[in-house]
């Protein structure tokens, strides 16, 4: 399995949500979604609208077992309040054509044609997770946090899961002198 690595550009990030807005607003929101809460795609795709109506998004984690709480903030509220019209609590949040909610594997083909056509690669569902992870430390250079919101054993796991190389931690010293 080849390690994906998150997207760091906005402008493909626009151009991310707007390839896979033009597919559909389920794609879409997948995709918003997934960058703004930072969770495992093992515990989005089940979700149920309902799940998202809270101030906060509940679950427990898969992979963990335990029970995370993701704070949904005012621009994620829009865009999830939009996103819910005319659906149902009890609806699952992406829904398969067949029946249930989507896979991995079919959200990782959503995100890999919408990525092609942006001109990425190297991207898979752990994409969004990376990505919302790289934002958060880039906005907030607080490891020690995100190492909590990912459950990671150190500070080390996370960076380098992130993709914070070696070389933009030496950037930040470059000019600091005290």
């Amino acid at each position: 399995m080849k390690t994906v690595q998150p997207i760091r550009d906005h402008a493909k990030i626009d151009a991310m949500k707007k390839a896979l807005l033009c597919k559909s607003e389920r794609n879409y929101f997948l995709f918003v979604l997934g960058i703004n809460v930072g969770m495992r795609i093992s515990d989005l795709l089940p979700l149920r609208i309902g799940d998202l109506m809270g101030t906060h998004l509940v679950v427990q984690e898969k992979k963990t077992g335990k029970r995370k709480r993701f704070f949904i903030n005012n621009q994620l509220r829009r865009e999830i309040e939009q996103y819910a019209i005319g659906r149902a609590p009890e609806e699952y949040v992406f829904p398969s054509r067949k029946g249930g909610h989507i896979s991995r594997i079919q959200a990782y083909y959503i995100l890999n044609d919408a990525a092609r056509e942006v001109g990425l690669d190297n991207i898979g569902t752990h994409t969004l997770r990376k990505t919302f992870g790289y934002f958060h430390y880039k906005r907030y250079k607080d490891v020690a946090l995100l190492q909590q919101l990912f459950n990671h054993a150190s500070p080390s796991i996370t960076l380098r899961y992130i993709g914070i190389t070696q070389d933009e931690i030496d950037d930040t010293l470059a000019d600091f002198f005290l």
